[in-house]
């Protein structure tokens, strides 16, 4: 006999008790599929028309629509899905490239702030219309207009912020 046929079976963890049932599991991994995919989309559209990555956008939208078109770093990336290092290293290569630039915080000698530059802003406002396009293109129309107005209760929902 082998240990493995005297020891007492247990389940392996997902396998037995509280799974998922099947319209949970497939709300869920929906969810993910059609996350990846549409973040994938997007991203090849922005980077084959303007040279900007997703991400990239994401923050150039966020300094757009921030007044003086500035954030602290620390809200610039409570904003923006990347981890703060991931950040820095993205604001780093926009200062680079001249789309943004580090202001220091008058009240606080630590803290910086990304600055939209113009040229930022005009890159931003190219690709502007390329992910609009593409988001009403890959996921907006989809949907009725009952179906997004729910949507967007649910998503708001699980977010616990306004939408």
């Amino acid at each position: 006999m082998t240990l493995a046929e005297t020891e007492p079976s247990s389940p392996a963890p997902g396998i037995g008790g509280d799974e998922l049932g099947d319209d949970e599991l497939a709300a869920w991994r929906g969810f993910l599929r059609s996350h990846v995919h549409l973040v994938s989309e997007l991203d090849a559209e922005l980077t084959a028309e303007h040279s900007l990555s997703l991400s990239t956008y994401d923050v150039l939208v966020q300094l757009a629509h921030s007044p003086a078109r500035r954030l602290r770093m620390s809200e610039l990336a409570a904003s923006v899905l990347l981890t703060p290092s991931g950040l820095t290293r993205l604001v780093d290569r926009l200062v680079s490239d001249g789309l943004v630039e580090r202001a220091p915080c008058d009240d606080d000698a630590r803290g910086h702030y990304a600055v939209l530059t113009d040229v930022g802003l005009e890159r931003f406002s190219k690709a502007w219309r390329t992910h609009l396009d593409g988001v009403r293109r890959l996921f907006l129309s989809h949907f009725s207009d009952a179906e997004l107005r729910r949507l967007g209760e649910q998503w708001q929902r699980l977010s616990g912020r306004p939408g």
